[in-house]
């Protein structure tokens, strides 16, 4: 048996790469009962006469939802400066469930061109920054180079915006790599979806998931003090709150929110976390 990733699903064919070579495979049939391949899954096949099968699939070191994906070592948030506006709300709430699965955020800003230098997007650039986040900015008219560096030998998944040029930028990192792209939809003010299936394309000497991504939100499966523990800028002060249990709501003593008011942890990532929060409240209390 060969070992390798599964790169794109069509139907009930699955593309694996095995070294340098592609390979069309089906699932057998024992698959079938357990757990399906997705695209970033590393597997066990086999070839007979006429056909390749998966035989396993090995254990993922983490996996989404939406997109399908298994196995990605860093999500890109792409936010444009405008056409669709800049939010900082939208980015965070991305930003959570990336984190959650352990995946690692990186922001990239699109359309500078759009936008002065005094412009307050900077501002909130920079409070990212100041919060130990990576963040790479990006004009209509070139590619930013520590940003394709940042690619390599990694399992990158795009998301954010529609219409926050996803697949424009890809284009730009790499002028031989020709994904669809269409104009805004001015009528609705928001982007239109141009991205058809989730498939990882080789780029930059590693392999981008080009996908709408989390364009759909549900947080309602997630843990409440698993998704605390895992943002990045609530870390300093886990474990200093004076409960165990903490979600640094209303808890008298929390460390998280003293931060927060004292301006020493962004506010505004704060009030999203307690945004998200509610959500998982309300969603629950309706089960």
């Amino acid at each position: 048996m060969e070992t390798g990733r599964i790169i794109k699903i069509i139907s009930n064919q699955y593309l694996v790469l095995c070294g340098n070579i592609k390979y069309s495979c089906i699932a057998m049939g024992k698959l079938r009962k357990g757990k399906s391949p997705i695209v970033g899954d590393l597997v066990e096949i086999e070839h007979f006469d006429k056909q390749s099968g998966i035989q396993k699939i090995l254990p993922r070191a983490n996996e989404l939802r939406r997109p399908p994906v298994a196995n990605v070592d860093q999500a890109i948030i792409v936010m444009s400066c405008k056409d669709p506006d800049f939010s900082a709300t939208l980015i965070d709430r991305l930003l959570f469930q990336i984190v959650y699965h352990g995946i690692t955020p990186i922001l990239c800003v699109t359309k500078t061109d759009l936008i002065t230098e005094s412009d307050p997007i900077y501002e909130t650039i920079k409070r990212y920054q100041d919060s130990g986040y990576q963040v790479f900015t990006s004009s209509n008219k070139e590619a930013n180079k520590d940003l394709i560096a940042c690619l390599k030998d990694k399992i990158t998944v795009l998301t954010g915006q529609s219409g926050a040029g996803k697949s424009s930028l890809l284009n730009r990192i790499d002028p031989s790599f020709h994904l669809q792209t269409q104009e805004i939809s001015k009528a609705l003010g928001r982007g239109k979806h141009t991205t058809r299936h989730c498939e990882l394309h080789e780029i930059a000497e590693g392999w981008v998931a080009d996908t709408p991504g989390f364009s759909a939100m549900d947080f309602t499966y997630m843990d409440i003090a698993k998704l605390s523990d895992a943002i990045p800028d609530f870390k300093p002060y886990l474990n200093h709150c004076r409960f165990r249990d903490c979600i640094h709501l209303n808890e008298p003593d929390c460390a998280i929110r003293d931060a927060a008011a004292n301006g020493t942890l962004p506010k505004e990532r704060y009030a999203h976390y307690q945004e998200v929060v509610a959500m998982i409240q309300q969603a629950k209390r309706r089960r």
